[in-house]
């Protein structure tokens, strides 16, 4: 896995990192959400520290993270349930005498 050296900036403070290359564009995307969410707490609640601006984004991106988890964790269940009932007319339809006895 071959990594690169990439500098983000989020509230006027440069990071750099190393990730792989395949994750450097999500790595990107992400510090520029996050700096651009902090900065609109911090116009929108008049927060000077940054340390809480980061906190409010991390708690606003965990929770919808959360959210979405729970969302697929319901797809996946009820995807699962809709499988089992289209197997179960399949084989009536492809087994029927068996499924008779």
């Amino acid at each position: 896995m071959e990594t690169v050296s990439a500098s983000v900036n989020i509230l006027g403070r440069t990071y750099k990192l190393r990730v792989s290359a395949e994750d450097e564009e999500a790595l990107r995307k992400a510090a520029t959400t996050i700096d651009t969410q902090a900065k609109s707490y911090g116009k929108q609640y008049a927060y000077n520290d940054h340390q809480d601006l980061l906190a409010m984004v991390a708690l606003t991106q965990i929770t919808q993270l959360t959210k979405i988890q729970d969302s697929l964790r319901f797809k996946d269940t009820d995807l699962a349930q809709r499988l089992q009932s289209i197997d179960s007319v399949l084989e009536q339809i492809l087994h029927p005498t068996q499924n008779s006895l």
